[in-house]
């Protein structure tokens, strides 16, 4: 028997990767990525919330392919800045995903910050939207704090400049499974497997 397929709203090879490792294992699902799928017109990021954002991808993909379709949302939020750049964490220098102008302005903006007022916390909002309309959205965190300087190759986006709570290495010093396994996009995903079965099966 064939596995289910499941779109992820995603031109993003390190997300897509990273959900295949959470996803297929759980589920009988083979998760295609955007580029995987004919093009189609695909609505601008323009929500207030990551919940809006994850929704909107989600239904596009839903819509476009008839297959049930998930995406998330997910960025930083910097106590000290007030939560920013929350939605705007992927193109908060300006042009989307630009990962190391991104991370360079953050940092320049929390130079004079000490330590103990660094606390932050990457968000996600996982979505799935189903053909026949019905749609779910749940939300993780994983809190921690901002360092000042970059360490590590590994994950992408603030991952360099972000250590997890009870943790002494960043997200990008991590390997793939130990990150997967406490990060707001393992999290929030995880919390959507149960519904993502049931849809599929």
């Amino acid at each position: 028997m064939t596995a289910h397929q499941l779109v992820l709203a995603t031109r993003n090879p390190k997300k897509l990767a990273e959900l295949r490792r959470i996803l297929e294992p759980a589920v009988d699902v083979h998760v295609l990525g955007l580029d995987d799928l004919p093009p189609y017109e695909e609505a601008p990021e323009s929500g207030a919330t990551f919940a809006d954002n994850a929704l909107a991808k989600a239904r596009d993909a839903a819509d476009a392919t008839g297959l049930a379709a998930v995406a998330d949302d997910s960025g930083l939020t910097v106590d000290a800045l007030n939560g920013m750049p929350g939605v705007l964490s992927a193109r908060w220098a300006g042009r989307h995903g630009d990962d190391l102008a991104n991370l360079e302005l953050l940092l320049g903006q929390m130079g004079d910050v000490p330590d103990d007022r660094r606390g932050a916390a990457f968000v996600c909002a996982a979505a799935l939207v189903l053909p026949g309309g019905a749609e779910h959205v749940l939300e993780a965190e994983m809190r921690g704090r901002i360092i000042r300087g970059p360490r590590g190759s590994g994950g992408f986006g603030y991952d360099p400049i972000f250590i997890a709570e009870g943790h002494n290495m960043t997200t990008a010093e991590m390997t793939p499974e130990d990150k997967d396994a406490i990060s707001h996009r393992g999290k929030a995903f995880r919390a959507l497997l149960p519904l993502i079965g049931a849809a599929l099966h």
